[in-house]
């Protein structure tokens, strides 16, 4: 800045013209670069959609996950006109920006280099009639270059920083985002152990931008220490009460008491961290076998009794001991030296994340969809042993299941319809019996 108001200075003293003429070369290229900086960001933010399209498509053709359906069902001509018809999109659009950008950068280019020798050309006729002297000569052409220089580069480096400014907008708007969900202020902690249970009074919700309600007018207890079953058919509510239960959403309406205090004024973490839940889409996670049962209480990844101790009561340890290297064998294909599972492997390496929290309240999620007759006979004798004294939720299709559950509720349209016991329920010949039926008729 010291050199260019030197510079500038000089010239203003034996020449101001020579200031308009930089401004000319160099203003015009200078809003242009602004200009076209913006259509690049505006070009790319309306282009996210596209590009998270191609990135999902590239997935999709490069998965070991999909590949069997992909190549059952041929679908890579399909993928790979998709791919083409988003980037052909993409690339005429910057191309059009790529080409307008280098047309007015030409042209700036050329006023610059007009006014440029303009310059040139007044100096020396002004020194041919006497105007300046040989030294002022020098003088005049090299500050005008060396300002012309300093001014560009700034110029330049402004516009790429007003460039960038443009997108750190939207990284600072992303830091400002704040969770919906948090603790409060003065949070209470997770009683230990549950005294009362856990009451749904006249709970009602609804997702984000969605008019329907997935439940409503709701209102159930959970007794502490008892297994209680979630039966209904697709879209009942049955999932939506356990992320209200985890806290993963609030409700719309009403309110859910944790042992009489509202569910809200608990500590989110320590609420999360007493219960362990296993979602029927649980995350196959792509580390080492410990580390996936380990991701069920994340600061205890290093304890490997504790992980042994939860696999054995998942029987995921079964599978594990197979293993070439046991808890430290690398999962999934993704990477190299995986070994990949079958589902109901992965299944019960799941159930062992459960397990990993020793949490005061379970909840199973469908949490033997995978697992075969035998399989899921075992897994649920080693949870009627292990989940006595706590307080459970399961949610399953199966009435094999459900029915070693103390009580089972019947939702439909997100309400309770019917609630007892395996033997109350096909006894009173309503919904839950008629369900059984048909599940039953399909065995004979």
């Amino acid at each position: 800045m010291l050199t260019i108001l030197s510079l500038a200075a000089g010239l203003l003293a034996y020449a101001p013209w020579l200031i308009v003429l930089i401004l000319l070369a160099l203003l015009p290229a200078f809003v242009g670069e602004v200009h076209f900086n913006a259509q690049g960001y505006r070009l790319n933010y309306f282009r996210t959609p596209e590009r998270r399209q191609l990135d999902y498509i590239r997935y999709l053709g490069s998965s070991v996950e999909t590949a069997k359906e992909i190549k059952l069902f041929g679908l890579s001509t399909f993928l790979v006109d998709r791919f083409r018809s988003f980037a052909d999109r993409m690339y005429a659009d910057n191309r059009r920006l790529a080409i307008r950008r280098a047309a007015w950068g030409t042209l700036f280019a050329a006023l610059a280099s007009c006014a440029y020798y303009l310059a040139y050309a007044l100096i020396v006729w002004r020194t041919v009639q006497g105007e300046f002297s040989l030294g002022d000569l020098t003088f005049l052409s090299g500050s005008f270059l060396r300002l012309r220089g300093l001014l560009e580069g700034l110029l330049l480096g402004f516009s790429q920083i007003v460039g960038q400014a443009l997108y750190l907008e939207d990284l600072f708007s992303f830091f400002d985002v704040r969770p919906s969900i948090a603790s409060p202020p003065a949070p209470r902690s997770f009683p230990q152990p549950l005294r009362s249970g856990i009451v749904l009074e006249n709970v009602g919700f609804r997702y984000p931008d969605s008019d329907r309600w997935a439940v409503r007018h709701l209102s159930l207890t959970l007794a502490a220490g008892e297994v209680v079953a979630l039966v209904g058919e697709n879209g009942a509510g049955k999932t939506t009460i356990v992320k209200l239960l985890a806290r993963l959403y609030d409700p719309t309406e009403g309110r859910i008491l944790l042992d009489g205090n509202d569910l809200r004024e608990y500590d989110l973490a320590d609420l999360r961290r007493h219960i362990g839940v296993i979602f029927q889409d649980f995350v196959r996670f792509h580390f080492t076998a410990g580390e996936n049962i380990g991701a069920g209480r994340i600061e205890a990844t290093g304890d490997r009794n504790r992980i042994q101790q939860a696999a054995e009561r998942s029987l995921a340890d079964r599978i594990i001991q197979r293993l070439p290297q046991g808890y430290d064998q690398p999962l999934g294909k993704r990477f190299h030296e995986g070994a990949d599972l079958s589902g109901g492997e992965w299944q019960k390496i799941a159930i062992a994340r459960a397990y990993m929290r020793d949490a005061e309240v379970l909840v199973l999620d469908e949490p033997t969809a995978a697992l075969d007759a035998r399989s899921e006979y075992e897994v649920f004798q080693r949870f009627r042993d292990l989940s006595a004294g706590k307080t459970a939720v399961l949610i399953s299709h199966r009435f094999s299941t459900v029915r070693m559950a103390d009580r089972i509720l019947v939702l439909e349209n997100g309400k309770v319809v019917e609630a007892g016991s395996h033997e109350e329920l096909v006894a009173s010949g309503g919904r839950y019996a008629e369900l059984f039926e048909l599940q039953a008729s399909g065995y004979r």
